[in-house]
């Protein structure tokens, strides 16, 4: 149920409750219609709640306009203990009258004291204290969502109200109209009217427009000029809502073009004078050198009053637009226009950079500039090239090898600077230094050693770094480090120092009971090194008298031993016996037997027998008999001689034959012999044989022509050497066999260094000479040594006379070979 307050308000009850300024209030207001209030008395709503239903079944929540709304609701409203919503609220922070989204003033506000407060923040909904005791009539904000009356209104204005050209006012009980501008009457029925235009002069033209009616508000009209007029005024007039028009009536007058001027830097050529510049006027223009014409040539005034096309310019002739180039500077001078004719640029490189064309340049009447632009180049040195083995490092810049830019040089391991280390590029573009070189580390030079020979590669030189050589020796001969030497980085050899060593063998010991002689023609017990061995008096050697160092560091044999000489078995005479005792074993070097014969018997020759060095007794073993023998006789060994001695010192047969050979000459056999009692020697008669020393072997290309007046290679023998024309000797051309079985000298070589033909010819003469000196001097030395000897009956001298023979190269002499 909806209860509701209907208010019939009449002018005089108006006057009679609210007296004069109520009717002050109402002038040029017109009541037309009720207005009325209502409220809920069933049920209590939420603020929007409210607003809903009284949207639905009215117009708004009631939207209060003065205190005599106030009053009249105060009275007539019933109590209700949480009161009624009206239609005012917050909205973006500010209070509204939602009905006509209005702003609430600060004089229509009615606020209760102390209000609004706004507490918990959330009071945007305004409520009316109706009946209050404390505060009646005024108004709290409260939260929107508290349920409370909904107090609305009934509007009484509808849309058709002051004929829509006022705004329509809701009063108590009735409405008002507030006309618009341009409209007046009770409700806004009649429209301000304006003067009729009705005059105007001939050479015009008007157009209006009149919504609102004839020359009334809102009217307008436009002028217009006949063609070669022009309208002086406002071409525009319009019915203001003051009842007047916005300008007075223009005029027409006779359209003239407007004066023109020359151009700057340009002529103007008109046919006629500036005061005539009226229709049909005809101007043209030109311009200056350097300038162009920008426009129409000719122009025309029109019936306008108007140029066909406005004054051409003359306009400086462009050049195109120039940039400081990189690295540079540019300043220029515009007299007209920028980079127009007659612009001046100068140009200028920065300190690092040098400049490439013309300094200064100027825009000519062609459009073009005097020289194109100009290049400022950054000053760089040429590119640095360097030689092998050489590498660099520059400071870095934006541009390689420009200027202070500084370059340090280094070699390759292995090579020393030769040159400044470090260039710098300067102001002229040169570098301060030239670039340098790098040579090779300078190893010491090698030499070949002695018995070796070098042989080496140089890649960057003689004896410089990476050069390696290689060392081979003579035969039998070894490098004494590595075979291999590298000069290295440091200028150092890997090894050092070169030398070729003779292969050695093992040292050697003479063996006990004998002596060894070593002959060594390097180092001890090295290559060629030979040694020879004999025995103590009694002992024999086993083995090898002479043993050689080979090549494969080994000796031809192995070392001899000395053992004891040995004498033959001794038998115990018939009727006889012996005991026998020595140091070296029985039957050995210094054994001595003793004999003895049985009784009645009598012991012919020694009893006591001693073994001798020679291998043999002192005498024949003695015999038990009863009468003595002789032995017999002895000759002087052919080349020795012999002496023999009687010793009477008991009654047996004791001679004693010692024998000796001629120098030159080796007893073979015992030295002595001895008569026993038996009628023999002790042993056979020696003999003499002839000293031998080692046999020559020649190398080739040597030539050698012996003598041997004894045998091959014997004592006396004497061998002369000499070389091919294109080589030399080295050493002494004649060597002999001496009585002690050695050469006089070593045997000479041949080297390679070719002879004069001088020094051919005598050495060839010389040997000439001294082979037919020994070939005679042998001969006659053979014949005489014939004749005087005496024992040599029945031998027949040879005849003498050489044959070419044996080893090629090897002269022989037969006279003398085959004599023993």
């Amino acid at each position: 149920q909806v209860c509701y307050l209907e208010a019939y308000w009449h002018i005089r009850f108006q006057r009679t409750i609210f007296g004069t300024a109520l009717i002050s209030a109402l002038i040029s207001q017109v009541q037309v219609e009720s207005w009325t209030y209502h409220y809920s008395d069933q049920k209590a709503y939420s603020w929007n709640a409210s607003r809903k239903f009284c949207k639905t079944f009215y117009t708004d929540l009631v939207a209060i306009q003065n205190q005599n709304e106030i009053a009249y609701l105060n009275n007539f409203l019933p109590y209700y203990p949480h009161y009624y919503w009206i239609g005012i609220r917050k909205i973006n922070n500010i209070w509204t009258w939602v009905g006509t989204n209005r702003t609430l003033t600060k004089e229509a506000e009615n606020w209760a004291e102390n209000e609004p407060n706004n507490k918990r923040n959330d009071q945007d909904c305004v409520e009316i204290y109706i009946k209050s005791p404390s505060s009646p009539g005024k108004w709290n904000d409260e939260p929107c969502m508290k349920r409370k009356r909904a107090l609305c209104y009934q509007a009484s204005c509808k849309p058709s109200s002051c004929n829509q050209h006022g705004e329509c006012i809701e009063t108590i009980g009735n409405y008002t109209c507030s006309c618009f501008p341009g409209f007046y009457g009770q409700e806004c029925e009649y429209v301000i009217q304006c003067k009729e235009l009705d005059y105007f002069p001939s050479n015009m033209l008007m157009t209006c427009n009149h919504p609102l009616g004839k020359f009334s508000y809102q009217s307008k009209c436009n002028f217009y000029c006949m063609e070669g007029y022009r309208l002086k005024g406002a071409d525009l007039l319009q019915c203001s809502s003051s009842g007047e028009w916005t300008d007075e009536v223009p005029e027409c007058s006779v359209i003239g073009c407007p004066a023109l001027k020359s151009p700057e830097r340009g002529k103007m050529i008109c046919p006629y004078s500036s005061m005539e510049n009226y229709r049909q006027s005809r101007c043209s223009f030109s311009c200056e050198e350097g300038f162009t014409l920008k426009g129409v040539e000719v122009i025309w005034c029109t019936v306008f009053g108007v140029w066909t096309a406005p004054v051409p310019r003359c306009e400086a002739v462009q050049c195109p637009n120039l940039n400081a180039p990189d690295g540079g500077v540019m300043n220029c001078i515009h007299s007209h226009a920028p980079f127009a004719y007659e612009s001046t640029c100068e140009f200028s490189c920065q300190p690092t950079y040098r400049m490439s064309g013309l300094e200064t340049l100027q825009c000519l009447a062609s459009g073009q500039w005097t020289s194109p632009t100009p290049i400022c180049h950054a000053i760089t040195c040429d590119p640095l090239e360097v030689p092998a083995h050489v590498s660099f490092n520059c400071s870095s810049y934006p541009i390689q090898f420009q200027l202070n830019s500084e370059c340090s040089f280094q070699c390759d391991k292995g090579f020393v600077l030769k040159g400044a280390e470090i260039t710098k590029c300067d102001l002229s573009g040169i570098w301060t230094e030239s670039v340098p070189v790098c040579h090779a580390k300078q190893c010491q030079d090698l030499r070949a050693p002695i018995k070796g020979h070098l042989s080496c590669s140089h890649p960057f030189g003689d004896f410089m770094y990476q050069s390696s050589c290689t060392l081979t020796c003579d035969e039998g001969f070894v490098p004494s480090e590595s075979e291999e030497l590298h000069c290295l980085d440091t200028g150092e050899w890997s090894s050092l120092p070169l030398l070729c060593e003779a292969i050695t063998c093992k040292p050697l010991l003479a063996p006990q009971q004998g002596t060894m002689t070593c002959d060594h023609p390097f180092e001890n017990y090295s290559y060629e090194s030979t040694c020879q061995f004999s025995c103590n008096e009694g002992f024999s050697l086993v083995g090898p008298d002479k043993v050689k160092c080979t090549t494969s560091g080994h000796w031809t044999a192995h070392t001899p031993t000395c053992q004891a000489i040995k004498c033959p078995p001794l038998v115990a005479p018939h009727q006889g016996a012996f005991h026998c005792s020595g140091e070296n074993g029985n039957m050995s070097y210094n054994s001595t037997c003793d004999f003895s014969c049985k009784s009645g018997l009598m012991i012919i020759g020694s009893h006591i027998l001693k073994c001798t060095a020679s291998g043999s007794w002192t005498s024949l073993a003695p015999s038990c008999k009863g009468k003595l023998s002789l032995c017999p006789v002895l000759d002087d060994p052919k080349w020795g001689n012999m002496e023999c001695s009687y010793n009477e010192r008991d009654s047996r047969d004791s001679t004693i034959c010692h024998f000796t050979c001629d120098v030159g000459f080796v007893l073979k056999g015992s030295d002595s012999v001895q008569c026993s009692t038996y009628g023999n020697w002790t042993a056979p008669p020696p003999t003499c044989e002839v000293v031998k020393c080692p046999e020559l072997i020649l190398p080739k290309p040597m030539l050698m022509n012996c003598s041997h007046p004894w045998g091959n290679f014997s004592y006396e023998s004497t061998c002369i050497f000499y070389c091919p024309t294109d080589q030399m000797l080295n050493g002494s051309p004649e060597i002999k066999c001496q009585a002690e079985g050695k050469w006089s000298k070593k045997m000479p070589t041949c080297q390679g260094n070719p002879l004069s033909i001088q020094e051919a010819l005598t050495y060839f003469g010389g040997a000439v000479a001294s082979v037919t000196s020994l070939v005679i001097g042998g001969s006659i030395l053979v014949i005489l040594r014939k004749r005087f000897r005496q024992k040599g009956k029945g031998e027949k001298i040879r005849a003498l006379y050489s044959i070419l023979m044996g080893t090629p190269g090897v002269f022989t002499n037969v006279a003398f070979d085959s004599i023993h």
